[in-house]
């Protein structure tokens, strides 16, 4: 028979539970969004635009390479936070993934940038 934690104890695993869950659906709206932006540089700002569509579906595709990317590391990242509230370990975001997806972010934006100036 499993030994039941005391209140304090199960109301703190509770807590940290939901807060993980929290930074879950976080990741999930940065993935929409990030799909949103797919589809707006993409679809839409060629068509508003009424310029050559490649360069706009190019970066649309890595608006979504992004969204699939914060959907497979949120979902690991999800499975991570699980495994130490039952372990009792801390495991933090490592640096590398915060490099990749600041460095990718700041990529878009400048080609994003580079796209719109490109317009005027």
């Amino acid at each position: 028979m499993a030994e039941e934690l005391p209140a304090q104890d199960l109301d703190q695993a509770r807590r940290t539970s939901m807060a993980a869950e929290r930074t879950w659906l976080a990741w999930w709206r940065s993935a929409l969004a990030a799909s949103v932006g797919a589809l707006g540089v993409g679809r839409l700002a060629p068509e508003v635009l009424d310029v050559a569509p490649w360069p706009y579906v190019l970066l649309g595709c890595a608006y979504a390479a992004l969204s699939i990317g914060l959907l497979v590391i949120g979902a690991m990242r999800q499975k991570d936070l699980e495994t130490a509230l039952r372990t009792g370990k801390h495991t933090p975001l490592t640096f590398r993934t915060v490099a990749v997806f600041s460095g990718g972010g700041i990529v878009l934006a400048a080609l994003t940038v580079v796209l719109v100036i490109a317009q005027i």
